[in-house]
């Protein structure tokens, strides 16, 4: 099976990353058919000690910190994440290597008489794209030996297709009002899907929460007897210097770690001691978690495509992500006018959005190529309820060609809305194709 025939196989499923939220329940999800087919496959999911990372916002930096900390202390390391920039193949890692072409369409050939065998019977509904990527994983860390896989929740944590993992550590980040249509109205209810990735007697590392959230995570520990450690008071950190190169800082946890990360904004500092209290739990040394997080890699998030003027990208898609948002520009740029580029998907808080970013000079608003992007006329009548200045254009690349004409060397461009807007960025900032574009 070539490459591309691949891809056409796994996108030809129901692929819930593309439709509405409001299209899909949780009637929908079913793990006993995941189970199925891991069975089918010899259980790759049970063969490894995994870390497990759920949360709105940071489960995705979060998990790339512990994975390159692991890789560090001398591990081999999957690290599964979603969704993905560019390539299929950046959701399934090994050492920080994506996956190959050819393992890729040799997985999907390999695994397709036995994906086919349990939709045939379907005797829980039928497999899902993201469910069929997820056992993919798990096959390809068997494959590799890995010693540590660490999984991203790709929807909620109760009901998600990774979580069928027995992990050494459950990991749960900030909590915030997100895919409401699906988790639920209220951070209470958001928790507890969150919270479904608790495991009895497995010790759960939660991230500084809303109280509603807290007391939910610490409920669902007692119940399931598990330990559970919370940063911010088992767990603190303090900052040190930081510029665009990055952050320095100390994390207190069982001992005192001197860090410094290559990622900007107080929130990976929040991350950063996140993953240190998972890796303490894992009993990985001090001088591997520093080596780790000083090479930890995530595109996507702050990140600096170029300057004069400069050019930033961050996959902020929530009210919460994009007031940090603001804070870290204000924090660590210095220009003369700033110039939004932004597009969401429709199932977002899009009045929330555009309320924490209206301080913006001039502000584009566009659409990625994915299914779930909005219409920018939505998000133009937000900003324009606001009075600020708007304009729209129908692409990503077109709204940052307009945007790079506008700026002076002194001023900023940030693009924002979603992960799908900033790869669109990065693709035309690089001047590249990605390897498999999303259809309309």
């Amino acid at each position: 099976m070539r490459y591309q025939a691949a891809l056409d196989y796994i996108q030809g499923f129901t692929d819930y990353e593309k439709k509405p939220a409001l299209l899909y329940a949780s009637s929908n999800f079913d793990l006993r058919r995941m189970e199925e087919l891991l069975g089918r496959l010899g259980n790759p999911h049970l063969l490894s000690r995994s870390v497990h990372v759920a949360g709105s916002k940071g489960k995705g930096s979060t998990a790339a910190m512990i994975a390159s900390s692991l890789h560090a202390a001398g591990y081999r390391t999957g690290l599964y994440t979603s969704p993905h920039l560019h390539t299929f193949r950046e959701r399934i890692r090994v050492d920080g290597d994506e996956i190959k072409k050819g393992e890729f369409s040799s997985l999907v050939e390999r695994l397709r008489p036995d994906i086919e065998a349990v939709n045939r019977e379907s005797a829980y509904g039928q497999l899902t794209t993201f469910e069929i990527l997820t056992a993919m994983a798990f096959a390809y860390f068997r494959d590799r030996k890995v010693d540590f896989q660490v999984l991203e929740v790709g929807l909620g944590g109760r009901l998600d297709a990774t979580n069928v993992v027995k992990p050494d550590v459950s990991v749960i980040t900030s909590i915030s009002l997100d895919h409401t249509a699906v988790l639920g109205d209220s951070i209470a209810r958001i928790a507890g899907e969150k919270a479904g990735i608790i495991k009895r007697g497995v010790t759960v590392i939660s991230s500084p929460q809303r109280e509603e959230a807290a007391r939910v995570i610490e409920d669902s520990s007692r119940e399931k007897s598990a330990k559970l450690v919370m940063v911010g008071r088992d767990v603190t950190w303090e900052g040190g210097a930081s510029g665009l190169w990055g952050q320095s800082f100390r994390v207190m946890g069982r001992t005192s770690h001197d860090l410094t990360i290559p990622l900007i904004g107080d929130h990976q500092l929040e991350n950063a001691a996140t993953a240190v209290a998972a890796l303490e739990e894992l009993g990985v040394s001090s001088h591997d978690i520093a080596s780790g997080l000083s090479r930890v890699r995530w595109q996507g998030r702050m990140e600096i495509l170029r300057r004069e003027p400069v050019f930033v990208v961050d996959g902020a898609h929530n009210r919460d992500s994009a007031r940090r948002l603001v804070q870290t520009m204000e924090r660590y740029f210095r220009f003369e006018r700033s110039i939004l580029i932004i597009g969401t998907s429709y199932d977002k808080d899009i009045r929330g959005i555009a309320g924490e970013l209206q301080s913006f000079d001039e502000v584009i608003v566009t659409r990625s190529r994915h299914p779930r992007a909005v219409e920018p006329r939505v998000i133009l009548a937000e900003f324009q309820r606001l009075g600020v200045k708007t304009k729209v254009s129908e692409s990503v690349s077109l709204a940052a060609s307009q945007a790079l004409e506008m700026a002076g060397r002194d001023d900023l461009v940030l693009a924002t809305g979603s992960l799908f807007v900033c790869a669109e960025a990065i693709e035309y900032i690089k001047g590249f194709r990605p390897e498999e574009a999303l259809r309309r």
